[in-house]
């Protein structure tokens, strides 16, 4: 049942920040926190993985802050962002051998997490009459929050 709920919390990360938790949960197997051998999702732990999401997590970061970033609630942000959910969900289910559990965990806390950060970052922006300061709040819950769940594994 644990497994489940860091499954769900990996995938309010994916919510927040899409490439943020594939690149955490590739970390964790690289790192040995997250045993993905002989499943499918083995190659999370590749080195090339690890980079690849971390550079694209980066990216992200940045983008995320450009005044022409579309809404993370339009149908491809939206979508990647269940995609990336469910992975990073299965990745995790996977490793105590609940795949398909995980893999709805996430995408069920994707759907949550980008809803709810949107509306978090919406009225933290209002409340503060600037988005800058809001997205880099939103920004730190999901590096440390993420950070919190795959090192918890």
């Amino acid at each position: 049942m644990a497994i489940l709920v860091s499954a769900f919390l990996i995938g309010i990360i994916a919510g927040l920040r899409a490439v943020m938790a594939p690149a955490l949960v590739s970390w964790a197997a690289g790192l040995g926190w997250l045993n993905l051998e002989g499943t499918s999702l083995h190659f999370f732990s590749s080195a090339i993985t690890r980079w690849l999401f971390s550079l694209g997590a980066l990216g992200e970061l940045v983008n995320d802050k450009l005044p022409k970033t579309p809404s993370r609630k339009i149908p491809p942000q939206f979508i990647t962002r269940v995609v990336t959910g469910a992975l990073s969900g299965a990745a995790i289910g996977a490793s105590r051998e609940s795949l398909v559990g995980g893999l709805l965990a996430g995408a069920i806390g994707a759907v949550a997490g980008t809803l709810g950060g949107a509306a978090f970052r919406g009225w933290l922006s209002r409340t503060i009459s600037n988005d800058l300061p809001a997205a880099l709040i939103e920004d730190a819950i999901a590096i440390f929050g993420g950070l919190l769940i795959v090192s918890h594994l």
